[in-house]
C-alpha cells in the first residue's frame, strides 16, 4: 500500500490555559452558532491536558457570550479546536467549526494576523493548498515578523511544488523562530531534495526542542520514527516509538509505528494488532491502509476488501466537509484494482497542482498500472526531478523504466531503492 506522504500542517500553537478542575463538556452551549467541544473517547479522555481543555472552552464560550467584539476568545476557541482536530482526528466536525470562528472574526477584521495566519493553517490540513497561500501571502503583509506564518508557507509551496520558494520560507522562519517547528520543515525539505541523513538529523533537532509527552513532541517523534522506516533503520524507529508512548500513553500514531514494523519483520498478525489498538484511539485512515495491507499479506482477501471499502466511507466523509481528499482515493482505487477512479481522482489533484512531486507519482503509478507506460514516464521524470532518494519512489519509477523499455535506468533505480531501504528489498525485486 502507498501511504500518502503528508508534510508538516500547523503545529505552532499558542499554550492553552490549564486548570486543574475537571469541567464537563457543555454541548447545549453553543455561543453564536458554534460548534460545541465535544467528548473525546475513553482512551484520549485520559490524556493529563483535557480537563484543562473543558474548563478553557466552557470559559472561552462565556466570555463570548458576553461580549459580542471579544475576537481574542474567538481566536483562542479557533485555536483550542484545530489542536483538537488534531489529538482526536475528527477532521470533518472540527475543521468547518474552526472555519466559522475565523471566517466571523474576519468578516469584522479583514487585517486580524492570528484569524487569517490560523485560516491559512486550516486550509492547508484541508488540502486547499492554493487558497492556504493566497491567505498566507495576504498575513505575511500583515506581519513579516512572525515564525508561524513562514511555516505555513513553507508547507503550501511545498504542496504546491514550489520548493525553492519553500527553502526561502524556510530558511526566514529558522531565522526567527529556530525550534521544532522549523527544524521539522527543514528536515521535510532535506528529504525531497535527496539529502536523508539531513533530513533525519533536523528531525532529531525538532523532537529534541519539544516538551516531552505534547502532541507536537510526539508528533516530531513519530516522524523521526517514519525517517528510519524508510531508511530501513527498524531497530532505530522502534525505540523511537517507544519513546513517544511512554511519554504520551494514548498517541496512537506511535502505536501505529509499531504495527509497521512488525509488518517490516513479517509479523502481520502482530502487526493487525497493534494497528487495531491504533485504531480504536483514532480514526485516522492510514491505520487502516496499513490493516489491511498486513491482511492481504496474511492471504485475507475479503476482509482487506472489507477494510478498503471502510476507508473509502471515511474519505467520503471527510470530503463532504471540504477536505480535498482526491489523492487519497486515487491509491485506495488503485489497491481495489479500479484504474478508471484512480485515474478519476488522480487528475482531479494533478489538475490543482501539476508541480508536486507526490501527485506526480501518483499520476505515474495510475497510468502504469493501466498499461500506458509512455505516459507514466512522463510523470515519473517530473516525480523524479528533485533527486528524491525515497526508496518507494525509486521502486516505482524502477518499473516504469523498464516498461518503457530503458532497462539500464530501471536497474539504477531499483539497486538505489533496495541499498536506502534494505527491508524493501523482496518488494524491489517482485515486479509490481
Amino acid at each position: 500500500m502507498k501511504t500518502i506522504n503528508t508534510i508538516i500542517i500547523s503545529i505552532l500553537f499558542m499554550g492553552l490555559i490549564a486548570c486543574n478542575n475537571a469541567g464537563s463538556v457543555n454541548t447545549k452551549n453553543e455561543s453564536k452558532g458554534y460548534a460545541p467541544l465535544k467528548e473525546r473517547n475513553e482512551f484520549l479522555a485520559k490524556s493529563e491536558d483535557w480537563p484543562g481543555v473543558k474548563n478553557k472552552v466552557s470559559e472561552l464560550f462565556k466570555n463570548i457570550l458576553a461580549d459580542s467584539n471579544d475576537q481574542k476568545s474567538r481566536l483562542m476557541l479557533a485555536q483550542v479546536y484545530m489542536q483538537e482536530a488534531r489529538i482526536t482526528g475528527d477532521h470533518p466536525y472540527y475543521y468547518p467549526a474552526t472555519l466559522k470562528i475565523l471566517e466571523d472574526i474576519i468578516k469584522k477584521d479583514n487585517n486580524n494576523f492570528e484569524a487569517l495566519a490560523f485560516k491559512a493553517s486550516v486550509l492547508l490540513s484541508l488540502h486547499h493548498f492554493k487558497e492556504a497561500l493566497e491567505v498566507g501571502n495576504k498575513a505575511l503583509m500583515i506581519n513579516r515578523n512572525n515564525g508561524f506564518i513562514y511555516g505555513v508557507l513553507v508547507d503550501a509551496n511545498v504542496e504546491l511544488g514550489n520548493y525553492d520558494e519553500a527553502v526561502k520560507m524556510s530558511d526566514l522562519m529558522q531565522s526567527i523562530r529556530p525550534g521544532l517547528e522549523s527544524y521539522s520543515r527543514a528536515s521535510y525539505l532535506r528529504e525531497i531534495y535527496g539529502d536523508n541523513t539531513g533530513s533525519i538529523e533536523a528531525m532529531k533537532l525538532a523532537f529534541q526542542a519539544g516538551l516531552p509527552g505534547t502532541e507536537e513532541a510526539s508528533w516530531a517523534g513519530n516522524t523521526l520514527c517514519h525517517l528510519y522506516e524508510n531508511t530501513g533503520n527498524l531497530k532505530a524507529a522502534e525505540e523511537i516509538s517507544k519513546i513517544v508512548l511512554q511519554q504520551r500513553p494514548s498517541y496512537a500514531f506511535a502505536t501505529a509505528a509499531l504495527g509497521r514494523i512488525e509488518m517490516a519483520n513479517k509479523n502481520y498478525k502482530k502487526a493487525i494488532q497493534l494497528l487495531d489498538s491504533a485504531i480504536l484511539v483514532m480514526p485516522e485512515v492510514s491505520f487502516y491502509e496499513h490493516k489491511a495491507e498486513a491482511l492481504a499479506k496474511i492471504g485475507d482477501k475479503d476482509g482487506a476488501k472489507k477494510v478498503y471499502a471502510e476507508i473509502l466511507e471515511m474519505l467520503k466523509e471527510d470530503s463532504e466537509s471540504g477536505h480535498y481528499v482526491d489523492m487519497e482515493l486515487a491509491w485506495i482505487y488503485l489497491e481495489l484494482g479500479d484504474t478508471k477512479n484512480a485515474m478519476k481522482f488522480a487528475k482531479i489533484e494533478y489538475d490543482r497542482r501539476p508541480n508536486n512531486l507526490d501527485v506526480n507519482h501518483t499520476m505515474a503509478w495510475v497510468n502504469y498500472k493501466m498499461g500506458n507506460f509512455s505516459e507514466a514516464k512522463k510523470y515519473i521524470d517530473v516525480a523524479m526531478r528533485m533527486g528524491t532518494q525515497n526508496a518507494e519512489l525509486l521502486k516505482n519509477a524502477g518499473w516504469i523504466e523498464q516498461a518503457a523499455g530503458n532497462e539500464s535506468l530501471s536497474k539504477k533505480y531499483l539497486a538505489q531503492a533496495s541499498k536506502i531501504n534494505p527491508t524493501m528489498t523482496n518488494d524491489i525485486l517482485k515486479k509490481s
